[in-house]
């Protein structure tokens, strides 16, 4: 393992450039195209979801897959796609990325029926892979000084073009219907695929006799598959039903099967020396942990009592959006690159349990006082520093930072992995409380949500750098 680490380290230095200036730029404007092509397949197609129902002839529940498997992919993708980098190179890998996004958008656009466009969907979905190879190729192509404000950069967009791209998805949907979202999203997913061709040079073939672990791959996909289902019934089912059951069944017998699997293999999804470190788990269950927390507030909790008109608010969806999705997203767009920069300084460890620390304070605030309109919005707007700032920069950095040296991409696939668990777990705990439709069930929810940030604070405590690392 330690010859394989050596070879790696010793071919990513002979391929990697340092871009500066112009040249510097154009990468990181090539690589926000890319992920800009997945995110905006999240957001701006929010508000299409009532015309694709209507369109498609199905339920309200039924157009949510349209979501779920979007992200389900992008999980799957995530990991396989990105650590399959690292055996055919990223530039090879992100144009496989783009390609497979314009296949799933072209099944989109002329999808006949409801099938069709769910399996366009998962295809699109796939693309998430994208940010974990530009935060990959950051870290290849950028002196350490210059990584954490372009990563921040690149995790600004995480969060979509300010909240802007969800009203703009709105009204192409109004006007034109929703299929007119997908032919935007093609039209920018064709320019990325033109930019990465000029812009990302060709890496060299590293002499490795070094494969791919489809196995590993493989197994781990389905039991991705298993706990985000577990997670996405639970709340409706019942966390006891037999099908919920057998979800976490599969999850857990996926996962050993997959830590046995890694053992035998020579090159590993990643091995399990790595899996057991304090440079890897810790970091996927902080990143668990805090989207579990701090997600479900934002994006469920805050915004179902904004518009409850018996205890909450009384908002429509349109003022909701406006108030507590849009300023946290906004704040975002500029704290993220001062975050990155802030991290290369005072360390990237430090930075991140400053910004769970002032987050859990946050959550305890709203928590205190969840029917003060005003103070929530304030609130709100200071998680878009901590929380789209602060947290999600430092932990997007730290799963590349502390990647292994033979798999730089393995860490920060199961870490976007991480992210989308974390959404869906948050959200299922605290469903079930927020559905009581009472101040009492709303306050249980939100305190549900300050548990786990701290958990996800003590978890953070047991990140450590590896040897000779200055994190």
């Amino acid at each position: 393992m330690e010859q394989v680490a050596k070879q790696s380290k010793q071919s990513r230095q002979q391929s990697q450039v340092t871009y500066v200036g112009g040249r510097a730029v154009v990468l990181v404007v090539t690589l926000i195209l890319c992920v800009l092509s997945y995110q905006l397949n999240a957001s701006m197609l929010t508000p299409a979801l009532p015309d694709i129902a209507k369109a498609m002839h199905v339920s309200v529940s039924q157009v949510s897959q349209v979501s779920s498997l979007f992200f389900l992919g992008g999980a799957i993708g995530g990991v396989v796609l990105s650590r399959w980098s690292d055996f055919i190179g990223r530039r090879r890998a992100l144009v496989i990325v783009l390609l497979i996004l314009g296949a799933g958008t072209i099944l989109c656009i002329f999808a006949s029926n409801f099938t069709f466009l769910l399996i366009g969907r998962v295809l699109q979905g796939a693309s998430s892979a994208a940010f974990q190879l530009a935060y990959v190729i950051l870290s290849e192509a950028f002196s350490a000084k210059v990584f954490g404000t372009v990563l921040g950069i690149l995790t600004a967009v995480n969060g979509g073009v300010g909240g802007i791209d969800g009203y703009i998805g709105g009204l192409l949907s109004n006007q034109f219907g929703y299929r007119s979202i997908f032919i935007v999203i093609f039209i920018l997913g064709l320019v990325a695929l033109l930019c990465v061709m000029l812009v990302v040079p060709k890496e060299r073939r590293a002499e490795t006799t070094r494969t791919m672990d489809w196995w590993g791959a493989g197994v781990l996909s389905i039991g991705l598959i298993c706990v985000t289902y577990f997670v996405s019934n639970g709340p409706s089912e019942g966390w006891l039903a037999p099908i919920t059951l057998i979800y976490l069944f599969g999850t857990v017998i996926c996962l050993i099967a997959f830590w046995f699997i890694e053992k035998k293999c020579k090159t590993p999804m990643i091995s399990v020396q790595h899996l057991r470190s304090r440079q890897v788990w810790p970091v996927i269950s902080t990143t668990i942990l805090t989207l579990s927390s701090t997600f479900a507030v934002i994006n469920f909790t805050i915004v179902l009592l904004s518009q409850d008109h018996q205890v909450g608010y009384g908002l429509d969806a349109a003022t909701s959006a406006l108030l507590f999705l849009t300023p946290a997203a906004l704040i975002g767009v500029f704290s993220a690159p001062l975050s990155g920069w802030l991290a290369g300084k005072w360390g990237w460890i430090f930075l991140q349990r400053v910004g769970m620390i002032i987050n859990i304070a946050v959550l305890i605030v709203i928590s205190i006082l969840p029917q003060s309109q005003w103070l929530v919005f304030a609130s709100i707007a200071v998680l878009g520093v901590t929380y789209n700032g602060l947290i999600l920069t430092t932990i997007n950095g730290l799963g590349v930072l502390l990647s292994p040296e033979e798999a730089p991409a393995a860490l920060p696939g199961l870490n976007g992995a991480a992210f989308g668990i974390g959404a869906g777990l948050g959200i299922g705990i605290v469903a079930p409380y927020v559905a009581q439709g009472t101040i009492s069930g709303y306050s249980t929810a939100l305190w549900v949500s300050v548990g786990i940030a701290v958990l996800a604070l003590i978890s953070s405590l047991f990140i450590a750098p590896r040897q000779g690392q200055k994190l």
